[in-house]
């Protein structure tokens, strides 16, 4: 995700990248033929049935064709009885727009709900277009800038997967947009009526609001009378804010690790705050996993390095941590100690080594974010917990692979930074359905104690996937870049210790789904300036594309979605074969519009990504590049599977494997939403009745109160006018609403 926007007084775009080491884009090309499998007969338009008899399900045994997930329909994502995959997709196409308003397909509702600064309890006033509720009062509201979400299907006081009249609505707040949250929020200072000078202090309860609209809100949602959509159960007790105040547990490989002791803990087992939450995912067993992306960001650091050792100052840098770091622009550390209500209310977010020790100041704070991070929605008490064995980077969201009785569990993630890494976590325990509303207890036994792996693509469409194992691999203390003293400094530098891997660098890896259909893995890969353009990134078959489109400068302005198969169909396995399902590009961009789309499905810039239970993929846009044709969008597509399509030549001479062509059978815009903002966050209701994605960053006054001119980030609910399942629709027009 893109962390600000062009509303702010920061850069429109601010995307880290700390990844300068030289490693080649992919080993070297093996001399060997592409072993392509046939193009599937009927092309991506296939149903999910006849995908049953040509490829055996992940998480079924080889001879049963009926189940999407498991025999015994027990997974957290059961299997849906009769409702399969749509055979085509039949609505009519939603065109560009760049109007105020949002456009969905004819036939359908989008009603906007939840918006920013929204009361989850009686007693808070309303939001009030004049920003001027008080910064504890959002404790208890809906924070901003919405995002990845789930929604938890409810049957008593207990998770059902299968329920949908009542559930609980999980979802992130990414980050704020301070201009707008709190525009009155910096010491400034006027000559001669000249503009304001930013100076390099704020407000303390403009700091405080910000923080409590980062995190992550549970929210219980219940159906409405008329059985169309749902409204919130004000005063819920599940209803709850977690912020960048709440503690949160570290556990793993790195919990009391000296590297993540603070003077807010020093036994290095607890911090403060969950932060810059941006994709998520679901678990097996039925709770929420969050992710802490752009936590950079939020952090300072001064002129320290002399303090630290060259290992301690390279971990820092690696994450974009440099001397004399003033943050991405929140300057959190900054408001007066005298206004704190909490110990360490604003200098927790100064990282400098100030002290002797580290026990006395916050040098480390750093290394407590960038985790994973589960979260029960149904345990209102529960402490959040970080779950370090995934590793520390920037992670986007978090995809597991269908679980099979008796076999580990697999979960994938990408690092969202120019040049980062693809990586994957199998757990040591093996999987029990019996874990099925096991809650933390369970999260404990799959998430603590496993091997995380990072990916390797290789030029001739193979993969391999590589284990970070302090001791293996040349990840020990004869490192020379970082050495490495324990798994937990392999996990708290998992970047680095992907350098010293030989990692494939991808553009900027993002949002990760798993067909429930095929078993096979497919990842957004955003775009990238610097592709084709700086020495470290060339191009290469898994980023083949560098290329000057409307005069930008060249680079992979509109990024792709790649994707792989893992050998054998076993999610376990270190051996893969991968290809490019579709690239973005406006659909007259002639050159780099591999893929063949046309008006009716053009995209550019890849972000969230969602298969639904029936095997539907969802795309959705976070874009730059196209946002003078149309604003981001939704769209709905029936993918193939890997080597379905041909080996083709780029404008930039790179041969690349690539997904059967696109149709408006196969890939279709669903929805076009508001003029500035970013289509994300995705979930739907147990009973496909209900399609939920939110809206970051609104231009002009989306959102806003009647009446007001301030624009807010919220929830979009789409249901289908009929009432019926989404998707199960005849052909008509689209509308604006």
């Amino acid at each position: 995700m893109t962390l600000l926007n062009n509303k702010q007084n920061l850069a429109c775009e601010v995307v880290e990248d700390s990844n300068s080491t030289n490693n080649v884009e992919f080993q070297t090309i093996i001399n060997r033929r592409m072993n392509r499998r046939s193009v599937l007969k009927g092309g991506t338009g296939l149903t999910a049935a006849a995908f049953f008899g040509a490829l055996p399900l992940v998480g079924c045994s080889d001879d049963d064709d009926s189940s999407i997930v498991s025999d015994n329909n027990t997974a957290a994502i059961p299997a849906q009885g009769d409702l399969k995959r749509p055979e085509t997709l039949k609505f009519e196409a939603v065109a560009h727009s760049t109007a105020e308003t949002m456009s969905v397909a004819e036939g359908y509702k989008a009603e906007m709900i939840l918006p920013l600064g929204t009361p989850l309890m009686s007693g808070i006033e309303d939001w009030r277009d004049n920003r001027e509720q008080s910064a504890e009062s959002f404790e208890w509201r809906m924070g901003d800038n919405h995002d990845g979400m789930w929604f938890f299907g409810k049957k008593g006081s207990a998770y059902d997967p299968k329920a949908s009249d009542n559930g609980l609505l999980v979802m992130n707040h990414e980050y704020v947009n301070s201009s707008e949250l709190s525009p009155f929020g910096y010491y400034v200072s006027q000559d001669n009526n000249a503009a304001p000078i930013f100076k390099d202090r704020r407000l303390a309860s403009d700091i405080r609001r910000e923080v409590n609209c980062h995190g992550v809100a549970v929210v219980e949602m219940t159906r409405r009378a008329d059985g169309m959509g749902y409204e919130m159960v004000l005063d819920s007790k599940y209803n709850r804010r977690i912020t960048s105040s709440t503690t949160a547990q570290l556990t793993g490989p790195v919990a009391g690790s000296d590297w993540v002791k603070t003077k807010f803990d020093p036994t290095g087992f607890e911090t403060r705050g969950i932060n810059n939450n941006c994709g998520a995912g679901l678990s097996p067993w039925g709770t929420y996993l969050t992710t802490e992306e752009n936590f950079l960001g939020v952090f300072a650091r001064g002129q320290d390095a002399s303090q630290l050792t060259a290992a301690q100052n390279y971990g820092r840098e690696r994450y974009g941590a440099t001397e004399n770091f003033a943050s991405w622009g929140y300057l959190w550390h900054t408001p007066d100690d005298k206004d704190a209500t909490i110990s360490d209310e604003f200098s927790r977010w100064d990282m400098t080594a100030s002290g002797v020790t580290a026990a006395e100041d916050y040098r480390n704070v750093f290394n407590t974010f960038g985790y994973m991070t589960e979260i029960d929605p149904f345990n209102p008490t529960a402490t959040p917990k970080k779950r370090t064995a995934l590793g520390r980077f920037a992670h986007e969201n978090c995809a597991y692979a269908p679980v099979k009785q008796g076999q580990p569990v697999v979960f994938y993630m990408g690092d969202d930074a120019r040049g980062e890494y693809i990586y994957k976590f199998v757990s040591t325990a093996l999987w029990s359905n019996s874990d099925i509303g096991g809650g933390l207890t369970a999260g404990d036994k799959y998430m603590n104690e496993g091997t995380l792996y990072v990916a390797i693509f290789n030029e001739d469409g193979s993969g391999e996937w590589k284990a970070l194992i302090h001791g293996q691999n040349g990840l020990d203390n004869t490192n020379s870049v970082l050495p490495f003293n324990g798994q937990d400094e392999v996990l708290i530098f998992a970047r680095a210790a992907a350098d010293a891997l030989g990692a494939t660098k991808m553009d900027r890896p993002e949002w990760v789904s798993v067909s429930p259909i095929t078993g096979e893995v497919y990842v957004t890969l955003t775009n990238n300036k610097y592709r084709g353009v700086r020495d470290d990134q060339p191009v290469s078959a898994a980023n083949p594309r560098s290329y000057d489109a409307g005069g930008r400068a060249r680079g992979n302005d509109n990024g792709h979605i790649i994707r792989w198969a893992e050998a054998g169909g076993d999610h376990t396995a270190t051996r893969f074969e991968w290809d490019i399902y579709l690239f973005g590009a406006p659909s007259d961009l002639v050159a780099e519009n591999l893929s063949g789309l046309n008006d009716s499905n053009d995209f550019s810039s890849p972000d969230g990504l969602y298969f639904d239970p029936r095997g539907v993929l969802w795309i959705q846009t976070d874009d730059g590049a196209y946002t003078d044709t149309s604003s981001c969008m939704l769209l709905a597509a029936l993918p193939g599977k890997v080597r379905d399509g041909a080996v083709m030549t780029t404008s930039a001479g790179q041969q690349t494997q690539v997904g059967i062509s696109a149709s408006n059978d196969t890939i279709k815009r669903f929805f076009v939403g508001p003029e500035g903002c970013e289509v994300t966050g995705i979930t739907m209701t147990p009973d496909f009745k209900t399609l939920f994605i939110n809206i970051q960053h609104p231009g002009n006054i989306w959102g806003a109160v009647t009446g007001g001119s301030t624009p807010r980030s919220a929830t979009v609910m789409i249901t289908k006018e009929d009432g019926d399942v989404i998707l199960a629709e005849s052909l008509m027009p689209a509308t604006s609403v």
